[in-house]
């Protein structure tokens, strides 16, 4: 482990700014073991702690709470994880897209300027392909501000005849491989915690409408889901010592993205095949069917769910909770 999470913290701590943390062959102009950090410190600026040496960078900062921020958005090379990672951005954050696939998230990168994001390639479910998603995110960065456990699959179909190791696919995605990215970046921000006590970080899953209720021939994705929401509470009460808040949110569904729409694996093929929708015929049968459902009367978009990231990082006092974003198709109660 490097001291960079500690300079990262001593400088949020200084500066009430996000920054960035970078290894340095420089000459440092301001020894951090005999120094503190002036307030009013010009960045771009070489800095020593022990025998490692950095450079510190500032992130464009605008008027929102989110913006400039330091965030990793897992799944971040499609479809909703694509339109945060742009939303993102487009606030001023350096954002990591974190993907399965690697080519996907170097496009997205180019896509979005290299000078703003980093591409990862990460199988969530894998405990070393994780680990080395944090040690990759530490040496570009030196830490973060902002978790978005957006990976996610769906593996539709009745209880009676789907396969034990498609349920087992969705257990592993939607549900152990949040608690791995938690692990391991919530590690480091534990670290870098300790350094910047009054700095706050978030830690976001995107869960599913299905974590509230229950989705029929849909088990093992709502399952995973309901099990998310669980983790979230937990990991909320745990790591609120570390500064950490840890909360969901819970999407409608995204007609327009892959996860609906794939031509071979979509959920509108699947669910046209596993006779989910009575008398459904085509896909536009299994659409229309849907957006029936909504009060609004359409699908839930990426900049929707943007808006409650934003309102969860903006908001200091909220932890281990839900949000639902469905278009008043799943109200909470009491």
């Amino acid at each position: 482990m490097s001291n960079a999470p500690k300079v990262r913290g001593a400088f949020l701590t200084a500066l009430n700014r996000p920054v960035l943390v970078r290894p340095s062959d420089a000459e440092a102009t301001i020894v951090l073991d005999a120094a503190t950090i002036p307030a009013d410190v010009s960045l771009p600026v070489v800095v020593r702690l022990g025998e490692e040496t950095y450079e510190v960078t500032a992130t464009p900062r605008g008027e929102r709470e989110i913006s400039g921020r330091v965030a990793l958005v897992t799944g971040g090379a499609q479809g909703f994880g694509a339109e945060i990672a742009k939303g993102l951005v487009d606030q001023g954050c350096f954002v990591f897209i974190a993907d399965l696939n690697g080519d996907g998230a170097a496009a997205k990168c180019a896509e979005l300027g290299a000078e703003l994001t980093h591409p990862i390639i990460v199988n969530v479910a894998d405990e070393e392909s994780v680990a080395a998603m944090a040690a990759e995110v530490e040496r570009v960065a030196g830490g973060l501000d902002l978790v978005i456990s957006n990976a996610g699959i769906v593996r539709a179909g009745s209880v009676l005849e789907q396969d034990t190791s498609a349920f087992r696919l969705s257990t592993d995605i939607n549900y152990v491989a949040f608690f791995l990215v938690t692990k391991h970046l919530g590690g480091l921000l534990a670290r870098q915690h300790e350094a910047a006590p009054g700095w706050l970080t978030d830690i976001i899953q995107i869960n599913s409408k299905s974590g509230l209720v229950g989705s029929n021939k849909n088990a093992a994705y709502a399952g995973s889901k309901f099990g998310g929401i669980g983790l979230v509470q937990s990991f909320a009460l745990e790591l609120v010592e570390h500064g950490i808040k840890v909360n969901a949110v819970c999407p409608g569904n995204f007609y327009d993205g892959p996860l609906w729409s794939d031509p071979d694996r979509g959920l509108f093929v699947q669910y046209l095949n596993s006779g989910k929708v009575p008398g459904a015929t085509t896909i536009e049968d299994v659409r229309a069917f849907y957006e029936a459902k909504v009060p609004m009367r359409r699908g839930t978009t990426g900049i929707d769910v943007l808006r409650a990231i934003y309102y969860i990082v903006e908001q200091a006092y909220e932890t281990g909770q839900a949000v639902p974003v469905t278009g008043g198709q799943v109200m909470l109660s009491a």
